[in-house]
């Protein structure tokens, strides 16, 4: 396990590792930014609970979740740390994941720009494969084994976060039918934000993870140890968690305006059960090692929770949106990482 201080004996050795450290951090940020928003999208779509407070519960939350989840299993940090492979060669392993984190954060800026909810989460993984054959030439770079999951990922987040929002939705009338409805929709509210905390919490220790694993991999490349026998040390979970943290807390709303008031109109059980859908599907994921995205999580949930009331009430033009910028990131930030990395080891190595 790596100390603070031998991590800056590392950086006065090799400053270029501050410079990878500094890009991995930024992507961190943009993460918190627009990824951390679609977590308490619910709430404040049904107007639950106002944008700023919301904003001060996710802060709070995914520091939390972060921290919580890596002492307790580091299942997704270890499935991305052993996706790709960089080679032998540690100085262009470096410089490549460089590059990587570079084409991360091209992708998402543009995307908090234009109020896209694109996935952190796929753009990550993209940008490091990319890079990865680059320097590889070849497919050899890709563990196989481990990127599978991300398939797998993708497939949990989208089809269980829909049918479970969908089920969830439509049990809770049957069961509430003799109930008050505004005693049913002050309880909803109420737990709808308690759900939306969970979810919050569980995009903190999944997206929390994947970039930490970024960071981790740069150190021990410039250290020149194994990257299969590294441990993460708790300064470096508290510093990832509170970059993301601020980012949080500073970007956010054109995301969820974008998904949480624009795609489906919730009333507040519906809400909660689509709050309660993503964290369910989230939790479940990050404890078998499954790196998936809380956009497409989040998405899929509120759609499957309107769409059990009345199809018509969600917008799917803007749900077609979404899924097109997911389809469009893995070719995108991969080919932004692979062109980049070709670059950088002209320039750097």
């Amino acid at each position: 396990m790596v100390s603070f201080g031998e991590l800056l004996g590392l950086i006065a050795r090799d400053p270029f590792l501050a410079l990878v450290l500094v890009l991995v951090m930024g992507t961190i940020f943009v993460n918190g930014a627009t990824d951390a928003a679609n977590a308490i999208a619910e709430p404040i779509g049904t107007r639950a609970i106002d944008v700023d407070s919301a904003i001060i519960m996710s802060v709070i939350t995914n520091f939390i979740g972060l921290v919580g989840m890596t002492l307790f299993s580091t299942a997704v940090a270890d499935t991305m740390s052993n996706m790709v492979d960089f080679g032998g060669d540690n100085r262009a392993a470096l410089i490549a994941l460089a590059a990587a984190t570079v084409s991360i954060v091209t992708w998402s800026s543009l995307a908090w720009v234009f109020g896209i909810p694109t996935s952190e989460s796929h753009a990550l993984i993209a940008g490091l494969t990319g890079a990865a054959l680059a320097v590889h030439g070849g497919f050899q770079a890709v563990n196989m084994d481990e990127w599978i999951k991300v398939l797998y990922g993708m497939l949990l987040s989208t089809v269980l976060g829909f049918i479970a929002g969908w089920a969830i939705a439509k049990v809770i009338p049957y069961f509430c039918r003799d109930v008050d409805r505004r005693q049913a929709n002050d309880f909803f509210a109420k737990m709808q934000v308690w759900a939306a905390a969970g979810a919050s919490a569980m995009h903190g220790a999944q997206d929390g993870q994947k970039f930490m694993s970024t960071a981790m991999l740069a150190i021990t490349l410039s250290a020149g140890a194994s990257v299969a026998n590294a441990q993460f040390p708790f300064w470096l979970e508290v510093l990832c968690a509170a970059v993301m943290a601020i980012g949080t807390g500073i970007g956010g709303k054109p995301i969820i305006k974008k998904v949480g008031i624009d795609m489906v109109q919730l009333e507040q059980y519906q809400g909660f059960a689509a709050a309660l859908s993503a964290t369910g599907a989230l939790l479940l994921a990050t404890l078998t090692g499954l790196p998936v995205s809380t956009t497409h999580t989040s998405g899929s949930a509120m759609m499957g929770a309107g769409a059990a009331k009345d199809p018509r009430s969600v917008d799917w033009t803007v749900a077609k949106e979404m899924v097109m910028t997911w389809v469009c990131t893995f070719p995108g930030c991969g080919l932004i990482g692979f062109v980049l990395a070709k670059v950088f080891l002209a320039l750097f190595y």
